[in-house]
């Protein structure tokens, strides 16, 4: 008896032994983990990257069971973290809409939205059929606030369907005008065209919408979707080149009537229909859908030479510009691709200027890559500095009260758009507090 109870005494104390021996060191990495996700929250946070500018996960705290799923599948990297045991926002500036936390939290603890709006004077009042305040006037893709191309295509279908639906069968007397041929008026109109509905299609330029205007070759993610008039699109990454040849052959197979060089100047309402006016041409419809996108004109920096031919606002092919002194200004992705690329080509000497202390907006992806170019010597970034003038063969870089002159044969001028709200609203179309149920 005395070898039985001491054979099970030795065998819970061993028992306790492994269990310590292991319980302790996942602890110890446990409270590791935590306190260095923490510390990430709290540089977030002083530099304004954890505030979300459009759309987010929000996280239902009562259902969080701090599995920690969420923050390894997003492939835009550190957007979610866990603090005590839940999911945090942390970097919310970099989420860009992908839903995947969303779909793989196991109690549906998640909901990748736009959150409190009410307050938001750059996100127009929407209804759940995405109408706009104006009846029977849709707004789809960035202008609503949501990005991604799959966001913008799976919206365009539903904005069809949804026009389908209130037809109830009829044929409208006049053609549903679709404003705008990226992925969410291009997907729209030719799911109008299925449900043998007549559309015409309207753009200022080409059709591509933003994509137009990606630099050759660069590398889009758009995630598994159905393409109206081309079937799934099974890649994880497109290069720009690839999805205007998409484009080009929807168009070419389904022919929606398109026309270019169509800028939306107004819409006027008549009745229970509209006119909308272009700077060709004035359309009669019962139905308009915008999809123009939210990056509009590039905003200016308004200095003492900007409107010299060496500045441009978009970088199309970095390989045509070798051996140049060349400045990118901004803080954005589309300013740290373009540094990068430049900096990679044969004997280019690239100096990006920030006029913040850190990137808080860029991809992880991007960020991985500057910090490559930066180690590799190819740019030379300068943090809190602006452009204070750009002379024919100078710039000079102002920090704080030093100016910095760099010799110079090219400006890429990256300081974001100014959306078309100003039209929007003389349209009709209400931002701000939402009055829609």
């Amino acid at each position: 008896m005395d070898i039985l109870m001491n054979e099970t005494l030795l065998s819970w104390l061993l028992a306790g032994l492994l269990i310590f021996a292991f319980t302790i060191p996942y602890l110890r990495r446990w409270n590791r983990k935590q306190s260095q996700t923490q510390e990430k929250l709290d540089e977030a946070i002083r530099i304004g990257a954890n505030k979300a500018l459009m759309q987010h996960p929000i996280i239902d705290l009562s259902r969080c069971i701090g599995c920690g799923i969420c923050t390894k599948v997003c492939p835009e990297g550190e957007v979610l973290g866990l603090v005590g045991g839940k999911a945090v926002l942390i970097n919310g500036s970099k989420c860009v809409g992908h839903e995947v936390c969303m779909e793989s939290c196991p109690v549906g603890g998640i909901e990748v939205a736009l959150g409190d709006i009410s307050s938001r004077e750059d996100i127009p009042q929407l209804n759940e059929q995405l109408e706009s305040n104006l009846k029977n006037v849709f707004l789809i893709g960035e202008l609503g606030g949501l990005a991604l191309i799959r966001n913008a295509v799976n919206q365009g279908i539903r904005v069809a369907n949804t026009i389908h639906e209130r037809l109830n069968g009829a044929v409208p007397q006049h053609p549903i005008v679709v404003i705008g041929a990226g992925p969410a008026g291009l997907s729209c109109a030719i799911s109008l065209l299925e449900w043998n509905l007549p559309v015409v299609l309207l753009d200022q330029n080409e059709p591509g919408g933003t994509i137009l205007q990606y630099p050759r070759r660069k590398l889009v993610m758009v995630q598994p979707i159905d393409m109206p008039g081309y079937g799934e699109m099974k890649k994880q990454e497109y290069s720009k080149e690839d999805l205007l040849q998409i484009w080009d052959e929807i168009i070419a197979n389904k022919q929606p009537n398109f026309k270019g060089g169509h800028q939306l100047k107004a819409i006027h309402k008549k009745q229970d229909s509209y006119e909308v006016e272009s700077t060709q041409a004035i359309f009669p419809t019962e139905f308009v859908v915008l999809a123009l996108g939210r990056r509009g004109t590039p905003r200016k920096l308004n200095i003492e030479g900007e409107d010299l031919s060496k500045v441009a606002y978009k970088l199309m092919d970095a390989e045509s510009y070798q051996n140049k002194h060349i400045l990118v200004v901004g803080g954005g992705d589309s300013a740290v691709e373009a540094a990068v690329g430049l900096g990679q080509q044969t004997g280019n000497t690239v100096t990006l200027s920030y006029r913040k202390s850190a990137f808080t907006r860029i991809k992880s992806r991007n960020e991985e890559q500057v910090a490559r170019a930066v180690k590799n010597g190819w740019i030379n970034i300068q943090y809190e500095s602006h452009v204070k003038s750009i002379g024919a063969e100078n710039v000079v870089l102002r920090h704080g009260e030093q100016d910095t002159e760099l010799k110079n044969d090219y400006v890429f001028i990256f300081a974001g758009g100014i959306p078309p709200f100003k039209l929007m609203e003389s349209i009709g179309i209400q931002f701000g507090v939402s009055t829609i149920s």
